[in-house]
Formats: C-alpha cells, sequence, structure tokens
C-alpha cells in the first residue's frame, strides 16, 4: 500500500499467559464510507469475545477500497489484507496458520466472499452482511453507480470497464463463482429495505437511503445461496424480512453467529 495502514486487535483473554500457544483468528471488515474502528464504535464486540480465545483483527480497508488490488493504481487492498497482514498477526500476535474466520459487512461483505472464494482453503467460515453477492444483477449495478457516484469513486479504476474487462468483474462477483466456496461454511444475510423495529428513532433521512441500499439485496441473496448449495458449499442464509442497511441489524446478527463462528474456529 506504499503506506502505514491501521488496524485494530483485539487479543485472547490468554494471549499473555500461554506465551508460545497460537489462537485462532476472526477477521472483521468493515464497510463503505468507514474505517476500522467501526466495529468496535457500533457493537459490543469487545464484550462477545472477552471470554473467547481467539485473536479478532479488524482492519482498515479504506473508505472505497472495494477490499480488492485495483485495476488502475496503487491501491492493492486484497495483497495487504491477505498476505502481509496474515504474516504479520502470524508473526507478531502468534495467529493460527490454520484456524482462520472472516466476517463482513456491506462492501466488507463483498470482500469477504471474495477473499474466500479466492484464497480457497484461508478461512474456515465466511458471513457478509447485507452484502452484493452478485455484480452482474441490474439492481446491484444501479446501487452501485448511484453509490460511486456519490462518493466520487470510479469503479473503472477499480475492476475495469464492466465491459472491456469483464474477466476482473467475473474474478469479483462471488456468485460467478460459487464451486470456490467448497472446504468453507458460507452465511449471509441481509433485511428486504422496509423500516423495522431497529429504525425506530433514526433520522428520515438515514432510513431511506438505508431502505434503497437494503432492497436490492435478497433477490440476488436467494439466488447465491441456492448455487452454492448445488454446488456442495455449507450455506446457511437469514433473509429477515424487514430492516435497512444500518448498525442496529448488523449488531443483531453479529450475536446470532458469533457462537457459530467461535465454534468454526475450534
Amino acid at each position: 500500500m506504499n503506506s502505514s495502514i491501521p488496524v485494530r486487535v483485539i487479543l485472547p483473554r490468554s494471549w499473555a499467559t500461554k506465551k508460545k500457544s497460537t489462537f485462532p483468528v476472526l477477521y472483521m471488515l468493515h464497510g463503505g464510507n468507514d474505517d476500522y474502528t467501526s466495529w468496535t464504535r457500533e457493537t459490543d464486540v469487545e464484550a462477545l469475545a472477552e471470554n473467547s480465545d481467539v485473536l479478532i483483527v479488524m482492519p482498515d480497508g479504506g473508505k472505497f477500497g472495494y477490499y480488492s488490488d485495483w485495476h488502475v493504481g496503487a491501491s492493492r487492498w486484497e495483497t495487504f489484507h491477505t498476505t502481509e497482514l496474515v504474516q504479520l498477526m502470524e508473526k507478531e500476535f502468534r495467529a493460527s496458520p490454520s484456524s482462520r474466520a472472516i466476517v463482513g459487512l456491506s462492501m466488507g461483505g463483498l470482500g469477504a466472499l471474495n477473499y474466500t472464494a479466492h484464497h480457497r482453503g484461508m478461512f474456515r467460515y465466511v458471513a457478509a452482511m447485507s452484502s452484493y453477492v452478485d455484480l452482474n444483477d441490474p439492481a446491484v449495478r444501479l446501487v452501485l453507480a448511484l453509490g460511486s457516484q456519490r462518493d466520487g469513486i470510479d469503479l473503472k479504476q477499480v475492476w475495469g470497464d464492466p465491459n472491456e474487462n469483464a474477466d476482473i468483474w467475473q474474478a469479483h462477483n462471488p456468485s460467478a463463482m460459487p464451486r470456490a466456496f467448497r472446504g468453507t461454511t458460507v452465511h449471509i444475510s441481509c433485511g428486504n429495505g422496509t423500516p423495522g423495529p431497529l429504525d425506530q428513532g433514526h433520522p428520515l433521512d438515514v432510513i431511506v437511503v438505508g431502505a434503497l441500499a437494503e432492497a436490492a439485496l435478497p433477490n440476488s441473496v436467494k439466488k447465491f445461496a441456492a448455487s452454492l448449495r448445488s454446488a456442495g458449499v455449507r450455506t446457511t442464509t437469514h433473509l429477515y424480512g424487514p430492516g435497512t442497511h444500518s448498525w442496529p441489524y448488523w449488531q443483531r446478527e453479529l450475536h446470532a453467529i458469533w457462537p457459530t463462528v467461535m465454534k468454526s474456529l475450534k
């Protein structure tokens, strides 16, 4: 990356006393327009982790880094996260070289799925919350285009032209490579965009934006889950109906999957 990238780490409870032990690792990827502090800022992951002997690693992924080695420019987020960071965690923090899981939300969920598909065998478990899983879906393309325009990001710099560089787009499209997830348990979840009980008290403009972002997801998530199962991939889903693209739902989902994540790392 040619720069220093911040990473937040929660140490296992016995990290200081078991000085020669290695520890399972949970990587947690943040969403767009956010940073590495988001999981500890918006959820109680620190409290959840208190009774675990798991190393939790929350790297920065850039506000709009898309967890990719960019087609144009020097940004190489995937190489940093899946090579340099992994090596650093193993060398300096005694991370296990064989027991890893990864969880992401929104942009981070897309990153978690792509990292899993591109590096088969690296992760035992992957969870994607409210994430785009099919870059070919017209609704997803529209939301990506509107979002990138709003954020001042040219997706052609990230993955190239969607027509001329279709191979790059498909290489970052989880739905185009269901067989690559074999050997990993996959969990995907989302709401349907209808404001739900956890949206009460939020500003109307925040609810509207979150509703539009989430409404584009359920159809592609259902199709992706079906293709994963057809490919023999262990897959679970949580399509929870009312719910927007917002933290209260991701906090709830984190609690729901936490026991399974911890079990996968044993």
